[in-house]
């Protein structure tokens, strides 16, 4: 019974010791597990924040994270770590920074982490390709931090490597004209600058800034602006202007260096379809992440829709270089393209002499081969100077562009109005072509007003000459506005929106700039007045001179509408037939009659030898009939034998003396010099 008793107790110690080793082992694996697993979520902390502090480049708060034992190994102080960041960084002009394949692994055997990432960005020269980082994560002070080392700058970095960048600047393409001239060119021009030192001080200095700023026309307070940027030192050249005329002239403070930049030999005369170039902005860069501060730009025009085929690329090298052993690792390489040359069917010469007729005028010209499309000028009065734009025009010259009522900026050849009584051929081809009108047909109209019926209330439609009767050619030739009206009614609405469909309203054309679509109405024509005054070109009816130009050619090109081409280099769309040739040519003929008979409206556009067929329109802008208003004048012109041009030409009536005649009397010196 003794030993029975003793058995006993021994089995409840050993059970006793097991649940003890048991509770131990427990606590134990706890430990060590909970340990791991807050041992493992600080690296990842650090990792993640190490890398998202690289991709904002907030380099001040890398050694957050970073083991001081390994900054001390590689022989940098947290400043210095800090500093070497920004310097490659910034000399490179790293940005747009992202963080991929972010991995934390624990290893066993050395009981620390392993951190791999990869590192995309763009510098100077573009998107550079990923680079893959490896480093260790090891515990310090209670923490995991990173063991930090140059690599972790650029992969193969050793403390004594720097990053260099070298750059091939690829030069700007020009914009040509169909004969080679040059458009849009590099040239080297003198640039203005002021060195600080040389302006003396105090009283000296004040005067100094004064005289320079009188001379150069630039206000004194942006000439200190200009002084007081953060990279200037008391030596620096510091541009203030670009003379592209005159020779450069010894002042005090003034010194000079030599630059290629643009110039634009038409300057106010091609300046709304050139443009300008400019540098980039902080929007340009946000737009366009391959953009760096100081990169030249198109800013307007044709120089901003090409700007990428005529800026190139920039060629260069971004090189870890070793100054001790010469050795050098190439880290991103481009091979600079130059632009590419943009060569337009503007004739350089027809635009400068139709800027000059316009010169004075509010208005525009748009020259066109109507045999193939190829615009040969499209000009828009008043101007502005592009060369000015580039050398870095005024805040006071800038406002009176702004300022000025006559709206220099406004592209007048792609705006849209009311074409008036050119847009009669238009109506005469739709009725020849539906069977409405008749080239003979007479009509018998008493007085200068006509209405419909009494319906019409106080509304009439108006004529300038009292011919008792009338035909087509008549018509066209003395511009009667009744007659037409009467020819768009006995069409009605829908056989004569039939036929203006085919000259492609409510369609874009594909020109590299904004031009809204040419409109027949608001939203549809919904009453016989609105039919009467579109038919004769007015009511809600709405082209721009381009538009205008374009639906015209079927007359001068035997029925076939061409489409409008700028660039040499593009296919133009094909031309469709919204008329058939034998009505073109009845058209034409009556055009020519404007022209030839002495009461034609077009008589003053008579050129000895020279069939020239033409429309003249006035387009009234009035709030209501009976009261004076002002008149838009038009002129449709072509050479009826040889249409290689067709001129449609626009003034705007700003001061009470508008209409046709004045358009014929500026613009018939430009056809002249066609036949020169």
């Amino acid at each position: 019974m003794r030993r029975q008793k003793k058995s006993n107790k021994k089995v409840v110690w050993i059970s006793l010791i097991v649940v003890l080793v048991l509770a131990i082992g427990g606590a134990a694996t706890y430990y060590f597990m909970n340990s791991s697993a807050k041992n493992e979520k600080m690296a990842n902390e650090a990792a993640e924040n190490f890398t998202t502090n690289i991709k904002k480049q907030n380099f001040a708060k890398l050694s957050d994270d970073v083991t001081k034992e390994s900054l001390k190994t590689s022989g940098f102080t947290a400043q210095e770590m800090e500093a070497k960041y920004k310097t490659v960084y910034t000399g490179i002009d790293a940005r747009d920074i992202k963080v991929s394949d972010l991995k934390v692994e624990h290893d066993d055997a050395k009981n620390n982490y392993k951190l791999t990432y990869s590192l995309e960005m763009t510098t100077t020269l573009g998107e550079m390709a990923k680079q893959k980082y490896s480093a260790t994560i090891s515990s310090e002070d209670d923490n995991w931090k990173i063991e930090w080392q140059p690599n972790l700058i650029f992969p193969g970095m050793v403390k004594s490597d720097k990053v260099r960048l070298t750059t091939d600047e690829a030069k700007r393409g020009q914009i040509q004209d169909v004969n080679g001239k040059g458009l849009a060119i590099n040239k080297n021009v003198s640039e203005v600058g002021i060195v600080p030192n040389d302006l003396g001080e105090g009283d000296a200095k004040a005067k100094n800034l004064e005289a320079i700023s009188k001379k150069f026309d630039i206000p004194v307070a942006d000439l200190e602006k200009k002084l007081s940027q953060s990279w200037v030192h008391p030596d620096t050249f510091v541009p203030i202007k670009v003379l592209t005329t005159g020779s450069p002239v010894q002042m005090t403070g003034v010194s000079y260096a030599t630059i290629e930049s643009r110039y634009y030999p038409l300057s106010q005369a091609a300046a709304h379809l050139i443009g300008y170039v400019g540098e980039v902005s902080a929007e340009d860069i946000e737009k366009n992440k391959l953009l760096n501060a100081g990169d030249i730009i198109g800013k307007a025009g044709l120089e901003r829709y090409y700007d990428k085929a005529l800026r190139g690329v920039n060629g260069g090298r971004i090189l870890i270089v070793n100054d001790e052993t010469k050795e050098e690792t190439v880290l991103q390489q481009n091979e600079k393209k130059d632009g590419d040359t943009i060569k337009l069917t503007i004739d350089s010469q027809i635009q400068q002499n139709a800027f000059n007729a316009l010169k004075g005028e509010v208005g525009s010209a748009t020259v066109i081969n109507p045999t193939n499309g190829n615009l040969a000028a499209l000009v828009s009065s008043p101007s502005y100077d592009t060369n000015q734009m580039v050398a870095g025009i005024s805040s006071a010259d800038y406002k009176k562009y702004t300022d000025d009522k006559k709206l220099p900026f406004l592209a007048r050849y792609a705006t849209r109005y009311a074409p008036g009584s050119t847009f009669k051929t238009i109506t005469a081809a739709v009725g020849l072509e539906n069977g409405t009108t008749k080239p003979d047909k007479v009509r018998e109209i008493s007085g200068l007003q006509w209405q419909k019926d009494k319906s019409w209330g106080k509304y009439f439609v108006t004529r300038v000459h009292d011919v008792p009767k009338v035909n087509m050619v008549d018509a066209l030739v003395n511009s009667d506005n009744i007659y037409f009206a009467q020819e768009g009614l006995a069409m009605g609405e829908a056989k004569f929106q039939d036929g203006l469909k085919k000259f492609d309203f409510g369609e874009e054309f594909d020109l590299p700039f904004n031009m809204e679509p040419a409109q027949i109405s608001n939203d549809g024509i919904k009453s016989d007045i609105l039919l009467a005054d579109t038919a004769y070109g007015q009511g809600e009816l709405l082209m721009s001179p381009i538009q205008q130009a374009v639906a015209y050619t079927p007359f001068a090109n035997n029925g076939k509408m061409v489409y409008p081409k700028l660039n040499t280099a593009e296919e133009a769309k094909a031309a469709k037939e919204p008329m058939s040739a034998e009505t073109a040519n009845t058209v034409k003929v009556a055009l020519v009659q404007a022209v030839s008979k002495p009461e034609g409206t077009a008589h003053k556009l008579q050129i000895a030898g020279h069939n020239i067929a033409a429309k003249t329109g006035t387009a009234e802008l009035k709030q209501k009939q009976g009261e004076s208003g002002l008149e838009n004048g038009f002129l449709l012109a072509f050479d009826s034998d040889q249409p290689n041009y067709l001129m449609l030409a626009m003034i705007e009536d700003v001061n009470g003396r508008g209409g046709s005649g004045l358009v014929i009397d500026k613009m018939k010196p430009v056809i002249e010099s066609f036949y020169k």
